[in-house]
């Protein structure tokens, strides 16, 4: 299970050179004039974990495999995406098929990047992209609810879109369906305005520790909780050194993390996923459950034949896999526990399914 987070904003906001920092390439196109990404980029990055780092050194294992995060960089939405400008309901498009969204706003003045709008303003950017999603969303519930006549729709979703509908006639906040309705229903409903965000506030290289008046305009508005800020041009920077010398270079300007790490934190716990491991002689692997996944549905991200032949699971945590040296000793010394198929899986816990096929 991977999840996949879609970077949106106006057009020139740093989209494409934060794309090509989070996947150290060049895949997407970083130039100076509106609507240069036309098709959507897509990089898949290995998601940095150091614990699997002392798996592999106690269970002596021949490979290494991550866990994995999809980017993908969409191209820029103006006023009136929604009705065709700019390249229009095509890129909207591609939002739908992401699990969050990351909106890059601009926070940062320059004479040699050229601005759509005449002013700095990331506040009203965000509610810009906002707006041309909310319409979207619109457009979408209004011609599902006019199909409800035609063919049958199941009443949860009906609900749902009834509900979306008021809000966005009343100009309420759409968020406030996550507390009306489970996850998994608004996931699958498909509607642009509910899915979780990440804000990134793109500064320059002197506002990177402290921000600016425009990130603290921003963050006065919308919140510190889901808001990170990042220089997209210092993390390009960083990604071209080895691992020494962007240790280093971190720590001469004072950077405790990296972009790549912050929005990885923030998109785990906005889309609330934890992390479990295998490990052994042939591999230590990472594997990403969303939170409170039972140890079957685990098995199955492995593979479904895992869940359908779920026996049990043996487990031990990371920490006491770790203070006992693997798994012999952790059986030994009692810190392995058989789990049955409905057993919440911990973040951090090693696994090994048993299973009939």
């Amino acid at each position: 299970m991977s999840f996949r987070c879609g970077i949106v904003g106006l057009p020139n906001v740093g989209k494409s050179t934060l794309f090509n920092a989070l996947t150290n390439s060049s895949k997407a196109q970083a130039e100076n004039f509106p609507f240069c990404t036309i098709s959507p980029n897509i990089g898949v990055v290995p998601v940095p974990d150091k614990r699997i780092d002392q798996l592999v050194k106690i269970s002596s294992s021949k490979k290494k495999i991550n866990t994995t995060i999809s980017f993908v960089d969409i191209a820029g939405l103006v006023k009136g995406a929604s009705k065709g400008e700019g390249l229009g309901n095509k890129f909207l498009s591609h939002i739908r098929e992401v699990d969050a969204i990351i909106h890059m706003i601009r926070c940062f003045d320059s004479d040699d990047i050229q601005n759509v709008n005449p002013d700095v303003d990331p506040v009203r950017d965000l509610e810009i992209i906002e707006t041309e999603m909310m319409l979207a969303d619109l457009e979408s519930i209004q011609k599902r609810l006019e199909k409800r006549k035609k063919k049958s729709l199941e009443d949860n979703q009906e609900e749902i879109l009834k509900a979306a509908l008021n809000c966005i006639n009343k100009n309420e906040n759409i968020d406030g369906l996550h507390a009306k309705f489970e996850k998994k229903l608004l996931s699958q409903i498909g509607l642009l305005s509910v899915k979780p965000k990440i804000f990134v506030c793109n500064v320059d290289e002197q506002s990177i520790l402290n921000g600016n008046q425009y990130t603290e305009k921003f963050i006065k508005k919308f919140g510190e909780l889901n808001t990170i800020i990042i220089s997209a041009d210092i993390e390009n920077q960083i990604n071209q050194l080895n691992n020494e010398e962007k240790i280093n270079y971190m720590k001469m300007i004072n950077l405790k993390a990296t972009g790549l790490d912050m929005l990885i934190n923030k998109g785990y716990n906005i889309l609330e996923l934890d992390t479990f491991f295998t490990s052994g002689p042939e591999e230590s692997r990472a594997w990403t459950i969303p939170k409170n996944c039972t140890a079957s549905k685990a098995a199955g991200i492995i593979h479904s034949d895992f869940e359908k032949g779920f026996i049990r699971s043996e487990t031990v945590s990371f920490k006491d896999f770790i203070n006992n040296q693997g798994w012999v000793n952790s059986k030994t010394n009692g810190k392995m526990r058989l789990e049955g198929k409905d057993y919440i899986v911990k973040d951090g816990d090693i696994l090994n399914f048993r299973f009939n096929t």
